[in-house]
């Protein structure tokens, strides 16, 4: 305790100050001088660190460095050999995003260490970078090292000072949390969304995972410390890992709104200007649904209906699912000589004769058995826009290194991506690779209604959602009560009309993908209007109110400027006061689009009221969200 206080001491004196106490306890504060992380290599030869924000410790005393068998690196038989700093003040501008352009501003320390003992490991390095938003670091073995060590284990950890509140993602399931973290026991996944206080809020992810396996937490019950569980590749002559990420904000919406991922990977090495975010239509939901006198399948007249319908509304892509090649699962259906490979020859010309870009559907199966470099080629050469690539198998950290494989051959035959079914968590790579459009790191709304409720979506937005672009397939439509004439999932769906077309916009995805029939979106002319009007990449993105479990309230401005703010609520209905502060000064020709009066997501789902009014930055937005439901709002300048 004394030696643990006296460390405080010398923390509050670094921060407050900036000064270096000794060579081994440095302090390293984010440009606004909010965020402080002090790094200490004491006579014991332990590394460690510290972080505060506004001068109130968050992070205390938390282990740093590798573990081989009973060795530690560094230790008291490594010397700190140079400390190093920079400054970076930039402006970025991302081929698509949350926003076009995002202040890159960071302070960064390196930390290089030397062994006594040059027959073993005899160098490593420890980065690390403050944001406005968050700190970040990594550890590098430089080029120059000519031993290798196979680490046992990573000693990071992220001790807490207090016992705060947490979420975890939890694969295709509700999120875990609310809980303390003293209740936390055994293994959690990024990303962990952290209330520390009312002004405070925490992120532990990862940024820049070039190999390996991705991020694992341990804890153990009683404790408020967690620790990195991932196994290790080994430590040689330029290996770094991931960036270990604390991201902060004064609200949870600030971790939303958040760069600081995308930001610690690298720019991309070629060309992506080609690259076009959008919404899409996709023909898996629509798969037996019945209208007059037509049964919609995944075939090529449905195809053309969805192309066309796409060409009408501004949605810029379509998405072929599985089985076009054959039986996804069978290790005979062949991906580029498959059942269907004619007619998808047929409406990728005719799609794009519309504009209208096409994704093939390709399983883990025919990815691994047929040569994928020919694979992605062909696609390429029969002018499809992207992939879907589904099941993928493996080990993460083999899934990481396919995924990545994948995404860079899609990059060089100028194909969009979309990993599902259990893919790599996202970890800013849509910088490196702009054509990773989106991934289903969370429960895609319709394949399991046991655990996707309103609350779901309203824990996904604030934990999976922070990892970067999520596929959750939102957008039905078809709300009857009853079982609907649907193939594959035909169960009524816990939502409401509005909550539907609002989750569109407030999920961030570089392919909004909406599952629905033509005809369903036609007969709310107003909600697909909304929908239409998501024309991206967006200008501008702002979480302007929300509460992880509760609600959100989300507002784009797309790339015609118009400005969107879309609501939602968990089970609970509520009112919520919106003001338009955020806007440029000016008048407004607004639509809003809530629940009607009676609306519920479990017994009146297809009811709505449509309000046209004119307001002023200076106003304020009152709106009443249904149990389930939510709320769209358009604003146009006039």
């Amino acid at each position: 305790m004394t030696r643990y206080l006296f460390t405080y001491f010398i923390i509050l004196a670094a921060c407050s100050f900036q000064t270096v106490t000794t060579q081994n306890v440095q302090a390293l504060k984010s440009p606004n001088a909010k965020l402080c992380i002090t790094l200490s290599f004491d006579k014991e030869g332990e590394l460690s660190y510290n972080l505060s924000v506004n001068n109130k410790l968050f992070i205390n005393h938390s282990t740093l460095g590798f573990e081989n068998g009973n060795e530690v690196i560094p230790s008291k038989e490594w010397v700190i050999n140079e400390v190093s700093r920079t400054s970076i003040s930039s402006d970025w501008k991302p081929i698509w995003g949350k926003r076009t352009i995002v202040k890159e501003e960071y302070n960064e320390m390196i930390f290089s260490f030397t062994s006594i003992h040059k027959y073993k490991l005899s160098s490593l390095s420890l980065q690390v970078r403050a944001y406005n938003d968050g700190v970040a670091f990594r550890y590098l073995i430089p080029d120059t090292e000519k031993k290798d060590m196979t680490a046992t284990a990573e000693l990071t950890k992220f001790n807490f000072a207090g016992d705060y509140t947490a979420w975890f993602y939890n694969f295709e399931h509700h999120n875990i949390g609310p809980e303390k973290l003293s209740w936390s026991s055994g293994q959690r996944m990024p990303v962990m969304t952290i209330e520390a206080d009312k002004k405070t809020y925490l992120a532990i992810h990862e940024a820049d995972l070039e190999m390996g396996e991705p991020l694992i937490l341990r804890s153990e019950r009683g404790s408020t410390s967690f620790s990195v569980a991932s196994a290790l590749t080994k430590l040689t002559a330029g290996y770094h890992t991931a960036w270990r990420t604390i991201m902060y904000g004064e609200t949870v919406g600030a971790l939303v709104d958040s760069h600081l991922l995308e930001l610690l990977n690298p720019e991309p090495k070629s060309d992506f200007s080609w690259v076009k975010p959008g919404v899409a239509v996709w023909d898996w939901r629509i798969d037996g649904a019945v209208v007059d006198d037509f049964k919609y399948s995944m075939n090529y007249p449905s195809w053309v209906r969805m192309v066309d319908f796409a060409a009408e509304n501004n949605i810029k892509h379509l998405i072929l699912d599985a089985n076009w090649y054959g039986p996804e699962h069978e290790t005979d259906s062949d991906p580029i000589n498959g059942d269907k490979a004619n007619d998808v020859q047929k409406i990728i010309q005719y799609a794009n004769e519309k504009n209208i870009g096409v994704w093939l559907y390709l399983n883990d199966v025919g990815g691994r058995k047929f040569p994928i470099e020919k694979t992605l080629k062909q696609y390429s050469d029969w002018g499809a826009a992207g992939i879907k690539y589904g099941f993928m198998q493996g080990s993460p950290a083999e899934k990481n290194s396919w995924t990545r494989k994948i995404t860079e051959i899609c990059a060089q035959n100028k194909l969009l991506c979309n990993f599902h079914d259990g893919p790599v968590h996202p970890y800013g790579q849509m910088r490196t690779f702009p054509n990773a459009l989106t991934r289903e790191y969370c429960q895609a709304q319709l394949d399991a209604h046991r655990v996707f409720q309103p609350k779901t979506f309203l824990t996904s937005v604030f934990v999976n959602m922070i990892a970067g672009p999520i596929d959750m397939n939102n957008g039905m439509f078809d709300l009857r009560q009853g079982n609907t004439t649907r193939v594959d999932e035909n169960q009524p769906v816990p939502s409401t009309l509005v909550s539907e077309a609002a989750r569109t916009l407030i999920v961030f995805s570089g392919a909004t993908v909406i599952p629905d029939i033509p005809e369903y979106y036609r007969k709310y002319p107003d909600l697909l209007r909304f929908i239409a009007s998501q024309k991206m990449p967006w200008k501008e993105s702002k979480t302007l109110d929300g509460k992880i479990g509760e609600y959100i309230v989300m507002a784009r401005k797309s790339a015609d400027d118009v400005w969107l703010i879309a609501a939602a609520t968990n089970e609970i209905g509520r009112k919520l006061t919106v003001s338009l502060q955020f806007l440029e000064a000016g008048s407004y020709d607004v639509t809003i689009i809530q629940d009607a009066e009676n609306g519920h997501y479990l017994t009146n789902r297809e009811t709505l009221k449509v309000q046209n009014i004119k307001l002023t930055s200076t106003n304020k937005i009152n709106l009443k969200l249904a149990p389930g439901g939510g709320a769209c709002v358009v604003l146009k300048k006039k």
